[in-house]
């Protein structure tokens, strides 16, 4: 009996060595297949999201400016007629 018992830890062991490499190679692949995507990524010049929000932050403020200057200008204009 003792040889069975041998027999399951020597495959129970080889079945965690297996399962290490197996994820070993798991974690080489995502590692590879990361770096690809971020060098295709950097080819694309994409903008990045911080750079993104920045710009349309940006242009929210002035399309608001834009706005409340058409507004004084038309109040301007409308000054001038009147007078």
């Amino acid at each position: 009996m003792a040889d069975g018992n041998k027999i399951f830890d020597d495959l129970g062991k080889l079945m965690n060595d297996a399962a290490g490499v197996a994820d070993g190679v798991r974690r080489e692949a995502e590692t590879a297949v990361k770096a690809q995507m971020e060098r295709l990524v950097n080819d694309m010049d994409l903008a990045k999201r911080e750079e993104f929000d920045a710009l349309r932050e940006l242009v929210q403020i002035q399309g608001e400016e834009i706005a409340e200057l058409r507004k004084e200008l038309d109040a301007l204009r409308s000054k001038k007629k009147s007078s």
